[in-house]
């Protein structure tokens, strides 16, 4: 397990082992997405357990239809990056290096401060109802097809939300495309039936996340790490996989590796199982191999050994965790001295809501 405490690059940092925060929605921020001291502490206490990097739940990136859960954190104003900069500093003072990532809920948005409209590619009904722990209740309404004006609009939010980040003193950024959410939705051929550059072939599909990384690249310059997350499955729609398999992997992990992106995030059930069928490659394995950008590996990877072996094999470069995070914030710290690890317990960290609890602040 000695790979899992090897230095690491991503961007222009180095960073001190391959144990990364994966992102989780904590619904703890005030109801205007203004991150408080419960958020400040529960953040820091990651960095304090020895994480290399500490993502942030998805924030939202704009006052109109990004956000996706009430009391979501957000990163669209002046105001939520003043309140982000004390919590990336606290997590900077650690030794570690924080990245917000920026969420656009779409389709599957169930609680927003500015407004009741959802939006999407095309018109689009998650198939299952809210979720309570989220504060989310009843079936979701049809979202609106997206004009290619407000697309822009869309485009630009995500701009001056990099912005923000980079004011607050985060080390980077990292685009939200998977779970179902709005940049997965173009992804989608259920969710993305549009006609135009937007829609119809895989290559029109990636094409936003392609526009995206390039114009928030610039945006942010060169020194702050910009990485982009994927998935097949969604939150509304767990076995849902991309329907050319390898060969839709191919063409999206390419289009993707011919752009700017320092790293590609894969969110996965198990990061260790075939992502397209018996005999084929996982899906950070794909990545990997058709992108040639050092990858991020998430799913079912708590067990110490069983994400040294994903590095080991070359699956991935670093490894993302999230439920063993929530049970061992300091699992990095455990792991290297070889201390047990304690055992997820959903029942009690994530009902009756996933917010921050108090005695998860605990250190």
């Amino acid at each position: 397990m000695n790979n899992l405490f090897e230095q690491g690059y991503l961007g222009t940092y180095v960073l001190k082992n391959r144990y990364i925060l994966a992102p989780m929605t904590r619904v703890s921020s005030a109801e205007d997405g203004t991150p408080n001291e419960r958020v400040h502490r529960y953040y820091e206490r990651f960095a304090k357990g020895g994480f290399a990097v500490v993502i942030t739940e998805g924030v939202y990136p704009d006052t109109k239809y990004s956000q996706a859960y009430k009391f979501q954190g957000g990163l669209a104003t002046e105001k939520h990056a003043a309140a982000w900069k004390p919590i990336v500093d606290s997590v900077k003072s650690h030794g570690s290096l924080m990245i917000a990532q920026l969420m656009h809920g779409g389709a599957q948005t169930q609680g927003n401060y500015y407004t009741d409209v959802t939006v999407a590619p095309s018109p689009f009904t998650p198939p299952i109802d809210k979720a309570e722990i989220y504060y989310g209740s009843g079936p979701y309404p049809e979202a609106k097809e997206l004009t290619i004006e407000e697309i822009e609009e869309i485009k630009q939010g995500f701009v001056q939300s990099a912005k923000y980040a980079k004011a607050a003193g985060f080390s980077g950024v990292e685009l939200h495309g998977a779970n179902g959410y709005l940049l997965d939705e173009f992804l989608s051929e259920i969710s993305n039936q549009r006609t135009d550059q937007y829609g119809g072939s895989v290559e029109n599909r990636v094409r936003l996340l392609k526009e995206l990384i390039e114009e928030v690249s610039k945006a942010i310059g060169g020194t702050m790490i910009l990485g982009i997350r994927i998935s097949q499955l969604k939150a509304t729609n767990k076995s849902y996989k991309w329907p050319g398999g390898e060969k839709d992997a191919e063409i999206i992990f390419s289009e993707l590796g011919k752009t700017n992106v320092d790293y590609i995030h894969i969110s996965d059930d198990d990061a260790t199982t075939p992502g397209f069928g018996e005999g084929t490659m996982t899906m950070s394995e794909a990545a990997k191999t058709f992108s040639g950008k050092p990858i991020i590996a998430c799913g079912n990877l708590g067990d110490p050994k069983k994400a040294a072996a994903v590095i080991a094999k070359g699956q991935a470069d670093f490894i993302a965790i999230a439920r063993q995070a929530l049970a061992n914030p300091d699992t990095p710290n455990r792991v290297r001295e070889g201390k047990p690890l304690d055992t997820f317990n959903g029942k009690a960290i994530l009902t009756p809501k996933a917010y921050v609890k108090d005695f998860e602040l605990e250190m």
